[in-house]
């Protein structure tokens, strides 16, 4: 069992490959986690950071184990972390995967799934686990379609992934989807990745008056940018 995640360069230095052990334990898979987003702070050029999965053999749905509360509020500080990188994030899944793969993957800016994928939610005893993986479900998916799964499913099978904008490709070949993945999504900006995030999460959460000023803010960031690399705006080019 791997306790952390093994990292590689990505080709032309785009950024960090970190491989994950979806089975091990939550402490261990939140120092993993802590450890990336150390790592990929660091990093002040353009970086495209990939998360790939390994299911274990005997995945089930049983998540988080025996922790205390505080173990748990340290992953959710981790996978929030992650989250809120200036960089491009991309989650690589394959198999039948649980409790902190489904966490992950929806944190993810763009997921990439193997053909066999199949997403079990966490469930201990008959009790669906009350974790951060509900509230980023209902933001993803929407309310209704989340209470069929939770309540009734609690597995999401690969062609519903699709269908529900879970998973964004579906590839045999994991290791050609990955770079050509990382190449396309490393050419955005690392501060434009940020602000893009920040402007969907108020259209998803805010009114209109609330979230114009944060919108306006970013067009004046815009403005500049272009003023100090000689671009006209498209007012001045009328």
């Amino acid at each position: 069992m791997r306790t952390g995640p093994e990292r590689t360069e990505l080709p032309d230095d785009l950024g960090i490959l970190a491989e994950l052990d979806g089975g091990s334990p939550l402490p261990e898979l939140t120092a993993a986690l802590d450890a990336l987003c150390e790592q990929a702070a660091e990093r002040r050029a353009r970086t495209v950071v990939v998360l790939r999965f390994t299911p274990a053999p005997d995945q089930t749905r049983e998540w988080p184990g025996d922790v205390s509360l505080q173990e748990v509020k340290r992953w959710e500080r981790a996978v929030r972390r992650l989250e809120r990188l200036d960089h491009v994030n991309i989650a690589v899944v394959e198999g039948t995967c649980g409790g902190p793969v489904l966490d992950l993957l929806l944190a993810a800016d763009y997921r990439i799934a193997g053909p066999g994928l199949r997403l079990m939610l966490p469930v201990n005893e008959g009790h669906f686990w009350p974790g951060m993986t509900l509230y980023r479900l209902v933001r993803h998916i929407g309310l209704a379609r989340a209470r069929r799964i939770v309540l009734w499913d609690s597995a999401i099978e690969l062609h519903e992934a699709t269908e529900l904008g879970i998973v964004d490709q579906v590839s045999e070949d994991l290791t050609e989807a990955v770079h050509t993945a990382a190449v396309l999504r490393g050419r955005l900006s690392d501060r434009e990745t940020h602000i893009r995030r920040r402007l969907l999460e108020e259209a998803a959460s805010a009114e209109y008056d609330d979230a114009l000023g944060v919108h306006l803010a970013a067009c004046d960031r815009e403005l500049r940018r272009l003023a100090d690399h000689g671009a006209e705006p498209a007012e001045a080019q009328r």
